[in-house]
């Protein structure tokens, strides 16, 4: 890790850490929640060794990029004007990207926003989610998971950073990164994280107590409060992108999901992604990888393989 340079760039009115190595085009990675940079260091030294200058940022709100204070300042179009003021500043017109989890769902905005500066899109976990003209994305979560499932538990600004205080962010994201849990998370209250089998068992091969440890000290100092407003703009956001409704993404795609991950086990998702309509969305949706065994932080699980993924691909263009 210590070949990996490090710099603060100023975007759209925030200033962002970046991690950055190699020289050729941009692969730019685009983490998830609770996660960092970090979590693409397996990628970064693979991608820059076969000639890509791989670039990971930390989103507003997480590591050592800025925090602003407002739910709203975390919204669809903030993030993307993050990242489209990045890939400028990097002096390029155009990026791979390379996304998972919450940074898919941000990726998704920037191939329908600004599809021109996508080449190719690596997506990773989570589909596209066309936007529903007549569901609210919160209030029909609530409806058909109930009030437990974890995007409702977030949305009350301090409730669920004060849960997670009383526990600590190291055992917060122990739990989180290591569950195999599948289907819907569900967090009841005072019991989200704890008594967690996960939280007794030792770490599993892919994640080192020093991994652990680089993540847990970044939340020590900035806390959740940032990353968990991405899930209370979700409501602002489809407010936000009603001018998209029913428009597809027209960039090249590679989806690949792990067969045990808690988003591709939700009710729903698979039949989307294997029964014809996340093609019709994505209509140059090249291929779909369905990896099994593997959970949600896939590529952090098997980065041999995703790696691999990743070049074959955008190698083509």
């Amino acid at each position: 890790m210590d070949t990996i340079n490090h710099r603060t760039v100023s975007v759209n009115g925030i200033n962002m850490h970046i991690a950055e190595k190699g020289e050729g085009p941009i692969v730019l990675f685009i983490h998830g929640f609770p996660e960092l940079w970090y979590t693409w260091r397996h990628q970064i030294l693979a991608l820059s060794s076969l000639g890509y200058h791989a670039v990971a940022p930390d989103l507003r709100g997480y590591g050592d990029s800025d925090a602003p204070d407002s739910i709203s300042s975390y919204s669809i179009m903030h993030i993307v004007g993050d990242l489209v003021a990045l890939v400028e500043s990097l002096g390029v017109k155009e990026v791979f990207v390379v996304a998972h989890d919450w940074g898919a769902l941000i990726a998704w905005g920037l191939c329908l926003f600004r599809a021109e500066i996508v080449k190719a899109f690596v997506c990773l976990s989570v589909p596209f989610r066309p936007r529903h003209p007549n569901r609210k994305p919160v209030e029909t979560m609530r409806k058909v998971f109930g009030d437990d499932y974890y995007i409702c538990r977030f949305q009350n600004p301090g409730e669920i950073e004060e849960e997670m205080a009383q526990v600590g962010a190291k055992e917060v994201l122990r739990g989180i990164l290591t569950t195999r849990r599948q289907g819907p998370p569900i967090y009841p209250k005072k019991q989200a994280f704890r008594a967690r089998p996960e939280s007794s068992s030792p770490l599993p091969s892919w994640l080192s107590e020093e991994d652990l440890s680089y993540f847990a000290s970044k939340y020590e100092q900035k806390g959740f409060t940032g990353p968990l407003n991405y899930y209370r703009s979700m409501d602002l956001n489809w407010e936000l992108t009603a001018p998209w409704t029913g428009v597809q993404v027209k960039v090249p795609v590679k989806f690949i999901v792990g067969d045990v991950d808690m988003v591709y086990t939700t009710p729903g998702v698979k039949e989307y992604v294997n029964g014809g309509g996340f093609k019709k969305d994505v209509p140059f949706l090249q291929d779909v990888v369905i990896m099994e065994g593997v959970g949600h932080f896939l590529n952090q699980e098997k980065p041999e393989e995703i790696n691999t993924h990743i070049y074959d691909f955008i190698r083509k263009f």
